[in-house]
């Protein structure tokens, strides 16, 4: 097999594998050379492969993999995706591109990338806990101290449990603190533990925020850095104009042989 370009990209820690797939070279089929590009110790290493394609109605379309192989929305992805894109001279500051679970849109100014996430139409209760689907879904526990949650056992307990049965959902821990700001950390499906970081995660438990009074934007922190969710409530219930905020920031480039 030829050596295969790539650059990595991170986004407040989760890491991705990015690759000009314009010439739609990568074999969508082989899941095994996700995982092993994705690989800490055999491959690359990251939580994620991006492919950035062409696509006739949109600037461009991203292929996301989880680094077990499965696809879902990724939102600190996309704004790596985004980044790349521009780099690649595909974008400008502004685009129109597609993802899993439909088009966004998306904008750069300074460092960070203002990526408008889907509408969320329903919050359901899980008992005392929330689920939000972002595009990925995501089970929301509020928790007094996220800094001695278990993330990984208690986020295997819930991604595993009957009530999500095959298909499973990430888990996300948050905190509540003072300033309009909270903590999340992220038990995340398809990597099948914890992250530094995740998007569509990060999004639903901003929301799940507001309906604990917090305002947008809602300041977050996270293992890996500083993220912001701006958006509007609707008077059905749900949310609009949802806008996942943060940095992208490309750490190396390379060649791998697999």
């Amino acid at each position: 097999m030829e050596a295969i370009s790539f650059v990595k990209y991170q986004g407040t820690g989760n890491d991705f594998v990015m690759i000009d797939d314009r010439e739609q070279g990568f074999d969508l089929q082989d899941l095994s050379l996700v995982q092993q590009l994705c690989d800490r110790r055999f491959g690359v290493g990251a939580d994620g492969l991006i492919l950035i394609r062409l696509h006739t109605d949109y600037d461009f379309e991203m292929i996301y993999y989880n680094s077990d192989g499965s696809q879902s929305m990724c939102g600190n992805g996309s704004r790596c995706a985004v980044m790349f894109a521009r780099e690649l001279g595909i974008i400008g500051d502004r685009t129109h591109f597609l993802a899993i679970d439909g088009p966004h849109d998306a904008h750069v100014e300074d460092d960070l990338v203002y990526l408008k996430m889907g509408d969320v139409a329903t919050v359901e209760e899980r008992g005392q806990d929330l689920f939000i689907n972002t595009g990925s879904p995501h089970h929301i526990c509020f928790r007094e101290s996220v800094t001695e949650a278990n993330v990984q056992q208690d986020g295997a307990a819930i991604r595993y449990s009957d009530i999500y049965a095959k298909g499973g959902t990430n888990v996300n821990f948050v905190e509540l603190r003072a300033e309009n700001q909270i903590y999340v950390r992220t038990y995340e499906r398809g990597v099948e533990g914890e992250t530094l970081s995740c998007g569509t995660g990060v999004t639903a438990a901003s929301l799940a925020a507001s309906l604990q009074d917090y305002q947008s934007p809602v300041k977050v922190q996270t293992p890996g850095g500083q993220l912001s969710v701006s958006f509007e409530k609707v008077s059905t219930g749900g949310f609009t104009n949802i806008y996942l905020i943060g940095p992208a920031q490309r750490v190396f480039e390379g060649q791998i042989r697999p």
